[in-house]
C-alpha cells in the first residue's frame, strides 16, 4: 500500500486502553477497567474464550505506523473531506498519542464502490474497507480484498467497542465459516430520511398533504391543472429498496430472502412490476418528472426541488442542510411539509418500509494492512467510541458549536462559523465506523436532540412529523434476510444487470400504457437470461440448505 507521512504537532490524551462504556451521546452503562502496564505482550480471553498473545501498544508505537482511513467525500462546498479540523484534531489527539499518521482517504459517495475497486485493484485502497451494504460488503471479500479477521485480536485492541458491537458481529460477521466483518453500533430511527413536499402547492390547490398513493396522484393532478411542478425523483441506481410499498402482507421470509436485494434489483418480482407501472401511469399522466432518468445525483434532484419544478425531494435530513436556504432563495412564500415516504402505499398494501439490520458500518481490514496497522486501527475505533472523543466529533467544542441545555441534551449554534464548524452531515463521515446514529439511550432524548441535530433552526416540526409517521409504521419493517455464504452469481453478474435495469425500467415507465405488459415480460425475460435466474437459483439452493439468517 502507498504510505506517505505526516507529522503534526502531538497533544495529550488520557490512555485510549482504558475501558470505559459509552455513556450519554455513546449509550450503554458505565463500566471501567484499570489500564495495564505497558508491556511486550499480553494475553486476552475476552472474545470467543481463546487465548491469544498480542503486543501492547498503549504506551505507543516504537515506530511510526500509518493508517489509512476512508471517508465519504460528499462535494459539500468548502469542505475538504480529508484535511480539515477534525481531521487534524484526530491526529493531534490519538496520532501522536500513539506514534501514528492517520490519513483519511476520500471516497466519493455516490461512486464508492467504482473507487474502491479501483483502489483495491491497484493495491492503494485504504485499511479499512467498508460499506453500508451487505452484499456488496461480501464481494469486496470474495475478490479476496479482505483479511479474515481475528476478533480476539480485535477484542484487546478495542475492549468497549467490541463490547457494544460483539453480538452483531457474531451473529453476522462470518462468511462462510470466515470472520469477515466488524460492524458499527446501531441503534436506529426512522426519522432522519425525509420526502419533503410542497405544503404551500399542497394549499394553493386546497389539497391536504398525501399520506397514499391515490392521494399522490391526486394533488399532483391539481398541481398540473394549476401550472405547478411535477413529482420529483431521482435515477435508481443502488441500493434497491423502491419496491417495498407493492410487497404483499403475506410474503413469506424465503421469498424476501430470495427476491429482496440492495444489490440487484428484483426486476422480475411481482412488486416490481406493480411498482413500474404505478410510475408509468403518473409518467403518462403528466404529473411525473419526464427527465427523472437525467437525475443521477441528489444534487441535481434538490435543484429541481429548491427552482419549483418538482414539488417533492427526498433526503438526509441535518441542522447543516442549505435545501430550505436555498428554497427560499428562489421562493420566499415556499413552505414545505414531509410526506413521510416518497412511495406512500397503494390501496390494499401496507406501509412497508426497508428495516435497518441490528448493525450500522459493514468494515472489513484491508488484505493488505499489517499486523501493526491492524493493532493501530482497532486502537482508533476504540479512541474514537470513548465519550468525550466522540461526543468532540460529534457536536464540537462546548460553548462555540454547542451548548448544554438544563436536561443535559446538547444544542446546536446554528450561527456558528468558526474554524471547528462541522460538515453539513454534523460529522458523520468520520464517526459512522463506530456509531451509526448520534444516541443518548432514552428515545425521548433523542427526539429532542434530533430535533436540533437533524433540522436547521425553523424545521424542527418537519422531524417530529417525521417521528411520528415512524411510529405509526413500526410493525411493516422488512428486514433483508442475511446469506452465509456468498452469492457467486450475483457477484459475477450484479454490474451487468444493474446496467440492464436502468434500461429496462426507463423503458417500462416511459413507454405509451399499452406497450407496459409486452415491454415488461420482454425485459424478464432478458434479464433472467442475462443471470438472474441464475442468481435466483444459487439463491434457491442456499435457502434450501439453510445458509441464511433471518431477522427474529
Amino acid at each position: 500500500m502507498n504510505k506517505s507521512t505526516k507529522r503534526l504537532t502531538s497533544a495529550g490524551l488520557s490512555a485510549v486502553m482504558a475501558a470505559t462504556l459509552l455513556v450519554g451521546c455513546g449509550g450503554g452503562s458505565n463500566q471501567a477497567e484499570s489500564q495495564p502496564e505497558p508491556q511486550s505482550e499480553a494475553v486476552s480471553t475476552s472474545a470467543s474464550g481463546e487465548t491469544g498473545s498480542y503486543t501492547d501498544y498503549s504506551g505507543g508505537f516504537p515506530e511510526r505506523v500509518t493508517i489509512q482511513i476512508p471517508v465519504y467525500d460528499r462535494g459539500y462546498e468548502g469542505w475538504n473531506a480529508t484535511d480539515n479540523y477534525y481531521t487534524q484534531w484526530i491526529q493531534q489527539e490519538f496520532g501522536e498519542r500513539y506514534n501514528v499518521n492517520v490519513e483519511y482517504v476520500g471516497i466519493s459517495r455516490s461512486n464508492e464502490v467504482q473507487d474502491f475497486m479501483q483502489m483495491i485493484a491497484a493495491h492503494t485502497a485504504p485499511d479499512i474497507i467498508f460499506h453500508y451494504d451487505m452484499p456488496q460488503a461480501v464481494t469486496y471479500y470474495s475478490e479476496g480484498a479482505l483479511q479474515d479477521i481475528d476478533y480476539n485480536e480485535l477484542a484487546f485492541y478495542a475492549p468497549t467497542f467490541w463490547e457494544n458491537t460483539k453480538d452483531a458481529v457474531n451473529t453476522y460477521g462470518q462468511l462462510d465459516g470466515h470472520n469477515a466483518f466488524f460492524f458499527a453500533e446501531r441503534d436506529p430511527i426512522y426519522y432522519s430520511y425525509v420526502t419533503l413536499i410542497r405544503k404551500d402547492w399542497c394549499d394553493q390547490v386546497g389539497k391536504e398533504v398525501p399520506t397514499t398513493w391515490e392521494e399522490l396522484n391526486d394533488v399532483a393532478t391539481a398541481w398540473k391543472e394549476a401550472g405547478l411542478g411535477t413529482i420529483g425523483d431521482q435515477l435508481i441506481q443502488k441500493s434497491f429498496t423502491y419496491m417495498s410499498s407493492w410487497i404483499s402482507p403475506d410474503t413469506s421470509q424465503e421469498e424476501l430472502a430470495q427476491y429482496f436485494d440492495l444489490n440487484v434489483a428484483p426486476f422480475t418480482w411481482e412488486p416490481t412490476r406493480l411498482f413500474l407501472q404505478a410510475r408509468n401511469e403518473q409518467y403518462n399522466a403528466g404529473i411525473y418528472d419526464p427527465e427523472f432518468y437525467l437525475v443521477t445525483e441528489e444534487s441535481l434532484a434538490k435543484s429541481k426541488f429548491v427552482s419549483g419544478q418538482v414539488g417533492t425531494f427526498s433526503c438526509y435530513m441535518s441542522s447543516g442542510t442549505d435545501v430550505f436556504s436555498s428554497l427560499l432563495a428562489n421562493d420566499p412564500d415556499a413552505e414545505v411539509a414531509t410526506m413521510g415516504t416518497a412511495y406512500p402505499p397503494a390501496e390494499g398494501f401496507n406501509s412497508n418500509y426497508y428495516a435497518y439490520p441490528p448493525y450500522g458500518m459493514i468494515m472489513g481490514i484491508n488484505a493488505d494492512t499489517s499486523a501493526e496497522e491492524r493493532a493501530a486501527i482497532y486502537m482508533f475505533l476504540e479512541w474514537m467510541y470513548q465519550p468525550e472523543n466522540l461526543m468532540y466529533l460529534q457536536y464540537g467544542i462546548e460553548g462555540e458549536t454547542y451548548t448544554v441545555d438544563e436536561n443535559g441534551i446538547a444544542i446546536r449554534n446554528s450561527e456558528y462559523d468558526g474554524e471547528a464548524k462541522l460538515s453539513q452531515n454534523n460529522n458523520k463521515d468520520y464517526w459512522c465506523l463506530v456509531q451509526e446514529v448520534m444516541t443518548y439511550g432514552d428515545e425521548e432524548k433523542d427526539l429532542i436532540a434530533n430535533k436540533s441535530n437533524l433540522a436547521p433552526a425553523g424545521y424542527e416540526y418537519l422531524i417530529q412529523d417525521q417521528y411520528d409517521f415512524a411510529k405509526s409504521r413500526e410493525e411493516y419493517g422488512l428486514q433483508i434476510p442475511v446469506f452465509t455464504k456468498n452469492v457467486e452469481s450475483s457477484q459475477e453478474y450484479s454490474a451487468d444487470l444493474r446496467a440492464l435495469w436502468e434500461e429496462a425500467y426507463v423503458d417500462c415507465i416511459t413507454c405509451a400504457p399499452e406497450e407496459f405488459d409486452e415491454k415488461y415480460e420482454e425485459y424478464c425475460q432478458e434479464y433472467l437470461d442475462a443471470g438472474y435466474q441464475e442468481i435466483l437459483d444459487e439463491k434457491a439452493a442456499l435457502i434450501e440448505e439453510g445458509s441464511v439468517i433471518y431477522a427474529e
